[in-house]
């Protein structure tokens, strides 16, 4: 029926309104690569860029040198970043995480598209990314490449 178009509409609407710019973080807490819970909040106080990917997302492999040379420069002044992987193989996902080098934390709930942060954020693409400020409010999303540079460049001008 019409009206279950109309219900999903809405819920999609509210659901994107509660992770718009401007909003608090919607919080959410998953287990990392040695199954050790983290949770959102414990970012507080730094920029952090939540970063949605999987091993098999090509765009979001051919990302990774980008934000790693990202994490490397402005990791010190107080850049962190949480990498959300929507991998449903956990040696896939370990081994990515190799591969590309990424030093920062990583977590999944090991669910692929189900995954339960990507739900609460409303992601139905990845790459994905959402900056919150050391508030832990939104202030940015889908930063990728030079715009993720520009912006904190613009964050951290000592840097």
């Amino acid at each position: 029926s019409s009206n279950m178009y109309y219900t999903m509409l809405q819920d999609r609407i509210e659901l994107l309104q509660k992770v718009a710019v401007g909003q608090p973080a919607v919080a959410f807490t998953q287990n990392d690569t040695a199954g050790a819970p983290i949770a959102l909040d414990q970012f507080k106080g730094q920029y952090l860029l939540i970063d949605f990917w999987a091993s098999w997302c090509g765009p979001c492999r051919q990302e990774n040198p980008n934000v790693v040379a990202m994490y490397n420069e402005y990791h010190e002044s107080g850049f962190e970043i949480l990498g959300v992987s929507f991998d449903e193989s956990r040696d896939k996902w370990l081994g990515a995480i190799e591969q590309d080098g990424l030093l920062w934390p990583q977590v999944s709930d090991l669910q692929g598209w189900n995954n339960a942060a990507g739900k609460l954020y409303g992601v139905r693409s990845i790459p994905h990314t959402v900056l919150l400020d050391p508030e832990g409010k939104i202030i940015a999303k889908n930063l990728r490449g030079e715009e993720l540079r520009e912006k904190l460049e613009e964050l951290f001008p000592e840097a």
